[in-house]
């Protein structure tokens, strides 16, 4: 499988899935760090892919998703942003309310 084809099925299979640096566990990068902590805190559970362990990804998600950094969430195959992004959206609620709306769908 070509890797724009991996990155494709990966979004379409996973509701929420949050491409980063390292892992949940062990983040790699503040950013990602902090994405991580803001998803947890919104009592989600979602995929996660190391982009620093599957460089094919890295090189390829950026111009696909037509967004330069990392982390990258999706949420229901749509890219919602960064670390930046995501924070605003938790600290006004509307995370919280997109993420209800993938565990109502379940």
């Amino acid at each position: 499988m070509d890797t724009l084809s991996q990155i494709k099925q990966q979004i379409a299979e996973h509701p929420v899935l949050l491409y980063m640096k390292g892992t949940p566990d062990q983040p790699q990068c503040g950013f990602s760090a902090r994405v991580v902590q803001t998803l947890k805190a919104c009592q989600i559970e979602f995929a996660s892919v190391d982009i620093l362990q599957n460089p094919a990804i890295r090189q390829t998600l950026p111009s696909y998703a037509n967004w330069p950094t990392f982390p990258q969430l999706y949420v229901k195959g749509e890219l919602i942003g960064g670390c930046d992004i995501v924070l605003e959206m938790y600290a006004s609620g509307e995370l919280q309310a997109l993420l209800a709306d993938v565990s109502d769908s379940r």
